[in-house]
C-alpha cells in the first residue's frame, strides 16, 4: 500500500520506498572519525585496507545503493576536502564534517546517487529532508562516533546524523548547511571533480530561508547584566580564589573583544603570557591568532592591565609579563597546558549562572531570564558595542580582527541605517 501512495507524491516516491526497504538491515554509520584519525582513514581508503581498522564502515560502503567504487570515490574526496579545510581549524573541520556526512548518507541511502551526480531537484529534496529528517536519523543526545578496541575503531551504534533536541529547521542550521555544501562543490569544481554547483540557486529559491532585515543588532549583555556577571564573580573571589581565573577570562573576552577560540589551546597555537608585550612608548598589546591563522596585536586598556596584574599575582607570577614566559594564558587548576574551548566556555557559564541567581535574588527577574540565552560570544559583542561609541572605527576594527572596516561598521555602528533614520525622521504623514 505504501508504494502507490509515495509514487503519487512525486519524484522521490520510489527512492523513499527503496530506502525504507533497505534501511531495515542497513545501519547508519558515521563516515568520518575525528580530525586526528582522518589521515589514517585516508590511508586505509587508498590502500583498500579500511576493513582492518573500520570494519563497520567498510561493510556499510559495500551495502549502500552505489557501486563500491562510486562510494569510495565520494568518500575519498570528502576526506580530501575535510583535510584541506580542517588543517587550519578543528572547529571548521567539525562543522563541515557534520554537514557533509549527513549529505553523503542521504545521497547514498535515499537518492542512491553519488554526490557528484546530484542535480538541482536532488539538492532541493535534501533540503526538505534536512527540515524534517526521518526519526531513524535522530538521537536524543550528542554521541561519540568511534572508539579503540584492540586496535580497531569500533562504531557507536547509538550515533545518528541529527540530534533530536536541536532546532534542525532554524535559520542558523540551514545557513550552515548551505555554506558547507556550497564550499564543497566550489572545491570540487576547482579540483575538476564536477562542473556544476546547484547549491546557490537552491538556496536563493528555498522556501525555508527568511531574508534578513538590513537591521541586525548583535547579541549583547545589558549594562546591568554585565555589572552582575563581572561584579558577582569579582566579589566572590575572596571566598573562592579560583574564580580569579573566571574574572580574567571575562576581562579578556569583553575587554579585548576576543573569541573563545583565540583564548584557548589549539593544535597550531598555544596562548602564553609572553604574548603580552610592551612597545617603547609603554603601550601594552596582546598578540593572538585569529580566524584564518591571522596574527594581530590587540591593544590593552589601563583597566584591563589592572585585572591582568591581579590574575598574575593570584598565580604567583610577577605583576607584569616578561618576554620569556611560557605559562599558559588561562591555566588549568589540574594538569598542564592551556584550556580548551569547552573548558573556557564552562568558566564563562559558571559566571553567568552566578550572576543569574544574584539578579533573581535582587528582584531583576527579566534580566535573569534573558541571561539564560547568553553565550560567551556575547561578551565580544558587548565590549565592541560599548566601545564603538567612543573609539575610532578603524582602531576598533583592527582590535576586533575584521578584515574589512565595513564589517565593523555594519555590525556595531550601522552608519547607513542611522543616516537613513535621520533623513526620514522629519517626513510628513
Amino acid at each position: 500500500m505504501l508504494s502507490p501512495i509515495l509514487d503519487s507524491i512525486g519524484l522521490y516516491g520510489n527512492l523513499i520506498t527503496s530506502y525504507f526497504t533497505r534501511y531495515l538491515y542497513i545501519m547508519l554509520v558515521a563516515l568520518v572519525d575525528t580530525l586526528k584519525q582522518l589521515r589514517y582513514q585516508i590511508a586505509h581508503l587508498e590502500d583498500d585496507t579500511l576493513a582492518t581498522e573500520y570494519p563497520e564502515l567498510d561493510t556499510f560502503i559495500h551495502q549502500v545503493g552505489l557501486t563500491v567504487a562510486e562510494s569510495k570515490n565520494d568518500l575519498s574526496f570528502v576526506y580530501q576536502f575535510l583535510y584541506v579545510y580542517g588543517r587550519k581549524s578543528e572547529a571548521t573541520f567539525n562543522r563541515f564534517r557534520n554537514e557533509l556526512e549527513r549529505f553523503c548518507l542521504w545521497s547514498w541511502l535515499v537518492a542512491e546517487k553519488s554526490v557528484f551526480d546530484l542535480k538541482r531537484d536532488d539538492i532541493e529534496a535534501y533540503v526538505d529532508f534536512m527540515v524534517d529528517p526521518d526519526s531513524a536519523w535522530l538521537s536524543d543526545s550528542v554521541q561519540w562516533r568511534y572508539k579503540d578496541e584492540q586496535g580497531i575503531r569500533r562504531l557507536n551504534s547509538n550515533w545518528r546524523p541529527f540530534i533530536n533536541k536541536e532546532n534542525i529547521a532554524s535559520q542558523q542550521t540551514l545557513a550552515a548547511m548551505f555554506t558547507a555544501l556550497n564550499v564543497f562543490y566550489k572545491f570540487a569544481i576547482l579540483e575538476e571533480k564536477t562542473f556544476a554547483n546547484f547549491v546557490p540557486v537552491v538556496k536563493k529559491n528555498s522556501p525555508y530561508l527568511v531574508v534578513q532585515s538590513q537591521i541586525k543588532i548583535p547579541d549583547t549583555l545589558s549594562d546591568i547584566q554585565w555589572e552582575y556577571v563581572f561584579g558577582v564573580t569579582r566579589d566572590l573571589c575572596e571566598q573562592q580564589p579560583d574564580l580569579e581565573r573566571n574574572l580574567f577570562t571575562l576581562a579578556c573576552l569583553k575587554g579585548l573583544y576576543l573569541r573563545i577560540s583565540e583564548l584557548s589551546e589549539r593544535p597550531q597555537w598555544s596562548p602564553v603570557m609572553s604574548h603580552f608585550w610592551q612597545d617603547n612608548d609603554g603601550f601594552w598589546f596582546l598578540r593572538i591568532m585569529g580566524k584564518g591563522n591571522k596574527l594581530r596585536d590587540v591593544t590593552l586598556s589601563e583597566d584591563f592591565i589592572t585585572y591582568l596584574k591581579r590574575y598574575r599575582l593570584y598565580r604567583g607570577l610577577p605583576a607584569l609579563p616578561r618576554v620569556d614566559e611560557s605559562e599558559p594564558l588561562v591555566h588549568k587548576i589540574r594538569g598542564k597546558g592551556g584550556m580548551t574551548v569547552r573548558q573556557i566556555r564552562r568558566l564563562v557559564q559558571q559566571s553567568f549562572d552566578l550572576a543569574k541567581q544574584s539578579l533573581l535574588d535582587d528582584g531583576f527577574k527579566d534580566d535573569a531570564e534573558q541571561l539564560e540565552a547568553a553565550t560567551a560570544h556575547w561578551l565580544r559583542h558587548t565590549g565592541a558595542t560599548h566601545d564603538a561609541q567612543t573609539r575610532p572605527l578603524k582602531h576598533l576594527s583592527e582590535d576586533l580582527g575584521h578584515a574589512k572596516i565595513a564589517t565593523t561598521d555594519q555590525i556595531y555602528i550601522q552608519t547607513n541605517i542611522k543616516e537613513r533614520a535621520k533623513s526620514g525622521i522629519k517626513r510628513k504623514v
